[in-house]
C-alpha cells in the first residue's frame, strides 16, 4: 500500500510538471529533501535552471525521466537548488557532489504556525514617558504615510479576503515596484486582490508529497484561509481600522487596526491542514517555504513576516527558513520571525539566525475577569472570553469523577479525553487541575454543563480561547482553594459569572508570557536570542470565517475577529513597526532596521519596574532580548548597528562555518561570534576577560557627542573605550571596544546594559554573560 501510495504523489505531482513518469521507479523510503546550491549567477534560463537540477538528479537514478519525476520544486528566481522525493542513501550521495552546499530533509513534523487593543498598549508605554507626546502613534503614522509604499510578505496559512481589514477603500495605486500575481484557485480568484491585498500564492507540492493530495474537506486549494492564523497575522501588520470589531460575545470591542494600516500585502500560503489520519493539526514545510520567500523576493516585498516555526532551534544550513531569509536580506528586505512557544524550558528559540528580527510574546493591559464565586462565599479569580449567562451549578473536581482505570497518579484531576464519566458529570460544572479546549470537550462528552480550568502553574496570564460551553480559566495561585472547597462539603457549587474587560489597573504591564521561547541559542550561544519582545497575549485581530473560534472543527459558529495568543501574534506587530521604519527611511538597510527596533526598547513595564516574567520574577533578556518594542523611538534611534552580507556570513565563519555560500572566504581565524556587529552582546564561556568591537553609524542629526554609561552585574566589570562618540556628520561611523571581565566568584549568569546617549536618544544594549 506505501508503494501504492508513492505512486500516488508522485503520480499528481508530474502532472503538475507536465512529465511523463510512466518509467519511473519508486522506494517506499523516499522522503523530501531540498538541495541547496546557493544562488543563481549569470543569465541562465528556466529551462537551463532545470537542466541542472535534474543532472543532479539524473545522477543518483535510473533515468533522465526518473530523475525528472521525483521533482517537487525547482528553485529558479534567486534561490538555487531544488527538492525532491529520494532515498536517504540518493540525498547523502548528491550532498557530496560538486556545487551542492547543503541537503537536508523537509520534515513535515517539524515546522507549523507559532500560535486592537495591543497598539494603543504600544503607544501608552511610550506616551508615559513623554507627556508632551500623547498620540505618539499617531505622529509616527502620518510620519510614515501609514505604510502605503511598503509591502509586506506574509508566510503563513493564507487569507480571508473579504475581512474589512483588507478593503482598499481610499488607498492609492500600487507601488510600481510591485511584480507579483493572485493565483487562482478554490474559492479565489484576481477580483480578491485589490490596492490592499497586491498578492497571493500557495505552495503545496512539498505538502503534497509527504500526504498526498489535498483534501478539499480540510483545507482550500488556494491562498484563502481556512485555519485562521494567517489572516490574525496579516491583519496585526497591516489591517485597516475597522471600528467595533469584537470576538465571539463582544469580547475586546474597539477598534481593530494593524501595526501600518495602509501597508500593502503579499500573501504566501505555506503551512496546511494535515490530514485527520496523521495526526492532524497545521504543517508548513520548509521547501514549500524556500518557494514562496523566492517567489516573494523576487515579487519585489520590502518585509516579510514568518510566524512560523520548530519547537527547537535548527541549524542555519538545515533550515529553509533561514536560508530564505538570508537570500531575502542580502536584498535589504527585512524578515521577521516568531521565537516559539516552547517557553518556558531554556534553549527553546527558534529563528535563530542573525539576520532575522526574533519576537518573543509580552502581555497587554486587558484582561476579561470572569471570577468564580464557591458555594462557601470564596471568589476565584478567573478569565473567560466565553459568552455564557450567569448560572449556578453543582460542582466536582475531575479526580472524583474519573472512570476507573483511566488516569494515573501523573493525570488525574486533568479532564483528558475519555476519562469522566457521564454518570457522576452529567449537569454539573467539572473543575480540571488544568486544561483548554480538548479538556472542555470532554466535560462535554460526558454531560457536563460549565467547566472551570486551572492555568498552568507557570504563570499568572490567561492565555485564552472561547469554548464550548460556559467556562472559567482561573489563575495558578486560585487553584488550590478550588481544590480544597470541593473535598470540604457533600455539596461543592460553583457560579460562573460572565467577563467583564479591564483595561488597565495597577496590575505590571507587559510581563512575560509563560510560553514564549527563552534563550540562550542553541546553535550559537554567544548571539542573544530572541531579539525584542511585542505583544502576543489575548490578541483580537481578523479571522477566517470558516475557522472555528472555539478550536472546533464540527462547531459551525463563525466570526470576523477572533482572540489568540502566541508569538505568532507577536511577530507581526514587530513587522509593522519595521514597514512604518522602512517608509520612513526607505535607504536604511534591513541591519539598521533590526539595530533601531531592538536599542530603543524599554525593558521596564507600566509601573517603572523592570519586566517580570508570568509569576512575578524578573524576566531577563533571554526571554524579552533587548526589551519591549517602542515604535516612535524606533524611527529615530540615533544610532544604528549596521550589518553587511559579507559580516553575515563571517559570523557563519565564527560560528559553524561558512556552509552556506561557497563564494565567500573564511579568514584562516575567524573573529568571536561574539564580536559581531549586532545591538545585543552575548558571550558565553567567559574565562577572565574578552574583549570584542562595535561600530555604530549616526543616524541622527551632525555635530553631536554620545556618552556611554553602563549597568554592570555583581562580580563583572565592563569597560568601555573610547568612553565618548563625537559625530561630526550623519552617516559617521565610528568604533569603540567593550571588555567584559569576570572576578573570581563571579555569578555563573548574569545580564547587564550598556548605553550611548547624546542627551536626546538613548541607544540601549543588552549584555548576556555566562561563565565556565
Amino acid at each position: 500500500m506505501k508503494i501504492i501510495h508513492l505512486l500516488t504523489i508522485v503520480f499528481c505531482l508530474a502532472l503538475l510538471l507536465k512529465i511523463n513518469v510512466s518509467s519511473a521507479s519508486f522506494d517506499p523510503l523516499r522522503k523530501v529533501y531540498i538541495v541547496y546550491l546557493g544562488e543563481h549567477v549569470g543569465d541562465k534560463t528556466f529551462q537551463e535552471i532545470e537542466d541542472l537540477h535534474h543532472s543532479y538528479l539524473h545522477s543518483v537514478k535510473g533515468s533522465r525521466e526518473e530523475a525528472k519525476a521525483c521533482v517537487v520544486y525547482s528553485y529558479k528566481k534567486v534561490i538555487n537548488g531544488f527538492s525532491a522525493l529520494l532515498t536517504p542513501d540518493e540525498a547523502h550521495k548528491i550532498s557530496k557532489m560538486d556545487g551542492v552546499i547543503s541537503v537536508f530533509h523537509s520534515d513535515p513534523d517539524k515546522s507549523r504556525p507559532h500560535t486592537t487593543r495591543s497598539w494603543d498598549f504600544i503607544n501608552l508605554l511610550e506616551a508615559r514617558w513623554d507627556t508632551t507626546q500623547p498620540s505618539t502613534r499617531e505622529k509616527l503614522l502620518n510620519q510614515a504615510g501609514s505604510g502605503q509604499n511598503v509591502v509586506v510578505g506574509v508566510l503563513d496559512t493564507g487569507i480571508w479576503p473579504e475581512s474589512e481589514s483588507f478593503s482598499d477603500v481610499g488607498m492609492g495605486p500600487i507601488p510600481t515596484t510591485w511584480n507579483g500575481i493572485c493565483q487562482p484557485g478554490a474559492n479565489y480568484d484576481s477580483s480578491h486582490c485589490n490596492r490592499k491585498l497586491v498578492g497571493a500564492r500557495y505552495y503545496l507540492r512539498g505538502y503534497e508529497a509527504n500526504f498526498g493530495p489535498l483534501d478539499p474537506t480540510i483545507d482550500f486549494r488556494s491562498a484563502r484561509d481556512s485555519d485562521g492564523h494567517g489572516t490574525h497575522t496579516a491583519s496585526t501588520v497591516g489591517g485597516r481600522n475597522v471600528p467595533n470589531a469584537a470576538a465571539v460575545g463582544g469580547f475586546g470591542i474597539g477598534n481593530a487596526t494593524g501595526g501600518a494600516p495602509l501597508v500593502r500585502l503579499a500573501v504566501y500560503k505555506v503551512c496546511w491542514n494535515k490530514p485527520v489520519d496523521r495526526g492532524g493539526g497545521g504543517t508548513c514545510l520548509d521547501d514549500d517555504m524556500l518557494a514562496a520567500y523566492d517567489d516573494a523576493i523576487a515579487d519585489g516585498v520590502d518585509i516579510i513576516s514568518v510566524s512560523i516555526g520548530s519547537t527547537t532551534g535548527k541549524s542555519y544550513v538545515d533550515d529553509g527558513g533561514a536560508i530564505g531569509a538570508l537570500h531575502a536580506v542580502k536584498r535589504n528586505i527585512v524578515v521577521v520571525c516568531s521565537a516559539g512557544n516552547s517557553g518556558p524550558r531554556p534553549f527553546s528559540v527558534t529563528n535563530i539566525a542573525p539576520w532575522i528580527i526574533t519576537v518573543g510574546a509580552s502581555s497587554i493591559d486587558r484582561v476579561f475577569s470572569s471570577p468564580v464565586v464557591l458555594g462557601n462565599g470564596v471568589v476565584a479569580e478567573g478569565q473567560s472570553i466565553t459568552p455564557f449567562v450567569r448560572g449556578t451549578f453543582p460542582l466536582v473536581y475531575a479526580a472524583d469523577v474519573e472512570i476507573p482505570g483511566t488516569t494515573t497518579n501523573l493525570t488525574f484531576g486533568l479532564c483528558n479525553p475519555g476519562t469522566l464519566s457521564p454518570a457522576l458529570v452529567a449537569g454539573k460544572a467539572v473543575f480540571c487541575w488544568r486544561g483548554s479546549t480538548a479538556e472542555a470537550l470532554e466535560v462535554q462528552r460526558a454531560g457536563g454543563v460549565a467547566v472551570v480550568l486551572g492555568n498552568p502553574d507557570d504563570g499568572v496570564g490567561v492565555s485564552q480561547t472561547p469554548y464550548v460551553i460556559p467556562a472559567s480559566v482561573v489563575l495558578s495561585d486560585q487553584k488550590l482553594k478550588i481544590f480544597n472547597y470541593t473535598q470540604s462539603t457533600a455539596t461543592p457549587t460553583a457560579t460562573l459569572t460572565p467577563a467583564r474587560t479591564l483595561i488597565g489597573g495597577s496590575s505590571p504591564t507587559p510581563f512575560m508570557a509563560p510560553f514564549t521561547s527563552r534563550g540562550p541559542n542553541v546553535i550559537e550561544p554567544n548571539l542573544l536570542k530572541p531579539d525584542i519582545t511585542a505583544p502576543g497575549f489575548n490578541i483580537l485581530a481578523a479571522w477566517s470565517e470558516v475557522a472555528s473560534p472555539f478550536g472546533v472543527p464540527s462547531d459551525n459558529r463563525v466570526a470576523k475577529f477572533n482572540i489568540i495568543s502566541g508569538t505568532s501574534m507577536a511577530c507581526p506587530h514587530v513587522a509593522g513597526v519595521a514597514a512604518l521604519i522602512k517608509a520612513i527611511h526607505p535607504d536604511w538597510s534591513s541591519a539598521a532596521i533590526r539595530s533601531a527596533l531592538m536599542t530603543t526598547t524599554s525593558p521596564v513595564n507600566n509601573l517603572g519596574n523592570l519586566i517580570t516574567d508570568a509569576l512575578g520574577n524578573f524576566a531577563t533578556p533571554l526571554q524579552y532580548g533587548s526589551g519591549h518594542i517602542q515604535p516612535s523611538k524606533a524611527a529615530d534611534p540615533g544610532l544604528v548597528y549596521d550589518a553587511t552580507y559579507s559580516d553575515y556570513l563571517l559570523f557563519l565563519c565564527s560560528s559553524i562555518g561558512n556552509f552556506l555560500d561557497p563564494t565567500f572566504t573564511c579568514p584562516i581565524v575567524p573573529p568571536s561570534a561574539s564580536n559581531f556587529n549586532y545591538p545585543s552582546l552575548a558571550i558565553t564561556n567567559l574565562i577572565g576577560a574578552v574583549t570584542v568591537e562595535r561600530t555604530v553609524t549616526n543616524v541622527g542629526a551632525g555635530n553631536t557627542t554620545y556618552t556611554v554609561s553602563t549597568s554592570v552585574p555583581r562580580g563583572y566589570t565592563f569597560t568601555i573605550s573610547p568612553s565618548t562618540l563625537h559625530f561630526s556628520a550623519t552617516g559617521e561611523k565610528q568604533s569603540f571596544s567593550i571588555t567584559v571581565a569576570a572576578a573570581a566568584g563571579a555569578p555563573g549568569n548574569a545580564f547587564g546594559w550598556y548605553t550611548w546617549f547624546d542627551g536626546t536618544h538613548v541607544v540601549r544594549s543588552p549584555v548576556v554573560i555566562n561563565t565556565v
